[in-house]
């Protein structure tokens, strides 16, 4: 529920910026908070433990299975030519 107070003090803030007619470039504080984000994500990614052998193998069995499956699909609805 915190998050939406900042979005709409930024809501409001652009609004009034707007009508004032003044631009503000926020671009750069955009691109360094995003690249904080990522970071951050990151770490917290580094932070779990994982079987990452198990992992590999079924998310290949998923794949497979989902592109077998899509293929099987395309084959009864559309038939073959």
């Amino acid at each position: 529920m915190n998050i939406f107070i900042p979005l709409i003090a930024g809501i409001l803030m652009g609004y009034i910026l707007r009508r004032k007619g003044r631009k503000v470039n926020v671009d750069a504080a955009v691109s360094a908070t995003l690249l904080l984000l990522i970071f951050f994500m990151g770490v917290e990614a580094g932070k779990v433990k994982i079987d990452a052998l198990w992992l590999l193998s079924s998310s290949v069995v998923f794949a497979a299975l989902t592109i077998i499956g899509s293929l099987g699909i395309a084959l009864i609805v559309g038939g073959r030519r």
